[in-house]
């Protein structure tokens, strides 16, 4: 099973969307809210990101935003 982390903050109606998207696909995933969880932000940051959401999980690019398109590509590959 492949491990997927959704980092998300509080308010973000794309974040909620994301985590939305995932569940109706039966994808189990790990939430990271960087509004909660400094070390989360403090990751995202290093990587790079300024928004959330991002879905991360190995072996696949990063997904940034609320991206239904490529979030089923995600479902297809698991």
């Amino acid at each position: 099973m492949t491990n997927i982390t959704v980092f998300t903050k509080d308010n973000c109606i794309q974040c909620k969307m994301t985590k939305k998207t995932l569940e109706q696909y039966g994808i189990s995933f790990e939430e990271r809210n960087v509004s909660q969880d400094a070390e989360a932000l403090k990751f995202l940051k290093g990587q790079g990101y300024q928004s959330v959401p991002v879905v991360m999980a190995q072996d696949f690019e990063p997904i940034n935003g609320f991206r239904p398109d490529l979030l089923a590509t995600l479902m297809e590959a698991i």
